[in-house]
C-alpha cells in the first residue's frame, strides 16, 4: 500500500517561511518520554501509517530538501520514497508523477499535507477496491472542491472553488486501486495535462463512465495554509475533536472553528 503526498507547493499563503510549510511545527507529538514539536505534514502520514501503508512517496519541489531530509528514514514501519515535481504546476501534475511507483494492484492512499483532519482513522472508512473520496463537512464550500454525491454515495460532480456549490461536503482525502490511478493518469494526458485541480479531472473521468463514491465520514477538517487556519488547527488540537457519534465540525479556511470542547481523541 502506497501514501501519495504531494509537497511541491511553494506555500505563498503562510510565507515568509525559513522552511517548507510542510514542516510548519503544529502541536506536538511523543517520542519515547520526550514531547517534541510536530510538522503538519505528520499528521496526514500519521494517518497513512494506521491506515496500513508500507510505502510513502513524497513529491517534492527541487528547492525542498529539507523535507527529504526530515522523512529520510521513513517514518514508523513505512519507508519514504522521493520523487522530484521540477515545476509547481498544479496537484494532478504532482500525483501523477509517483504512477511508474505503483503496481495495478496495490491501494493507493492521497492526501494534502498542509491539513489537519479527524478522523484519525478516516483512510479506513474508504474501499480498498473503489475511487473513494472522504469527505467533511465546512462552512464554505466555495474555498474548496465540494463533492456532489447521490443516495448511494456515489459521486455526481466535483465543484472547484465555486461560489454557487451545491453542498457543503467537500473532499480532504482520497483512496484507489493503483490500475485506477493509471487510468486517472492517462485521462490526464489525453486532456494534454491541462487539469490543474483533480476535482475536472474526475468530472471528465466520471462522463467518459468511470465510477466514484463520496464517504461522508469526516468529522473535523482544517487547511493550515494561512495564518488564520494555523491558528484554528491549534485550537482544533488543543480542545479536542467530536466523537463518531456527535454533531461533525465545520470549519473553513481561516474561519473560527466550530469544533466542541470535548476530551477523547488527540492528534
Amino acid at each position: 500500500m502506497l501514501g501519495i503526498v504531494p509537497a511541491a507547493g511553494r506555500g505563498s499563503r503562510i510565507q515568509p517561511l525559513g522552511f517548507s510549510k510542510e514542516l510548519l511545527p503544529v502541536g506536538s507529538r511523543i517520542d519515547g518520554q520526550t514531547e517534541r514539536p510536530c510538522a503538519v505534514s505528520e499528521y496526514l502520514v500519521r494517518r497513512m501509517v494506521q491506515a496500513g501503508v508500507d510505502k510513502i512517496c513524497f513529491i517534492i519541489g527541487s528547492g525542498k530538501s529539507d523535507i527529504l531530509e526530515y522523512y529520510a528514514a521513513g517514518y514508523g514501519e513505512a519507508a519514504a520514497l522521493f520523487v522530484v515535481q521540477p515545476q509547481p504546476v498544479g496537484l494532478c501534475d504532482a500525483i501523477f508523477r509517483a504512477a511508474p511507483l505503483v503496481a495495478p494492484d496495490e491501494v493507493v492512499l492521497v492526501g494534502l499535507p498542509d491539513t489537519i483532519w479527524f478522523p484519525e482513522d478516516g483512510f479506513c472508512h474508504l474501499p480498498d477496491d473503489q475511487l473513494s473520496f472522504l469527505l467533511f463537512p465546512v462552512d464554505s464550500p466555495e474555498f474548496f472542491d465540494a463533492v456532489v454525491t447521490d443516495d448511494d454515495e456515489r459521486v455526481i460532480e466535483i465543484q472547484v472553488k465555486r461560489q454557487d456549490a451545491a453542498t457543503n461536503w467537500v473532499w480532504g482525502a482520497f483512496k484507489m486501486p493503483g490500475h485506477i490511478l493509471h487510468r486517472l493518469a492517462a485521462l490526464w494526458r489525453e486532456r494534454d495535462g491541462r487539469d490543474e485541480y483533480i476535482g475536472t479531472l474526475i468530472n471528465a473521468y466520471l462522463a467518459g463512465g468511470g465510477v466514484a463514491y463520496g464517504v461522508k465520514a469526516g468529522s473535523a477538517y482544517v487547511d493550515v495554509g494561512t495564518f488564520n487556519g494555523y491558528r484554528t488547527a491549534l485550537r482544533l488540537l488543543e480542545n479536542g475533536v467530536p466523537s463518531a457519534h456527535q454533531q461533525p465540525a465545520t470549519i473553513m479556511p481561516g474561519a473560527h472553528s466550530h469544533v466542541p470542547v470535548v476530551p477523547g481523541e488527540g492528534a
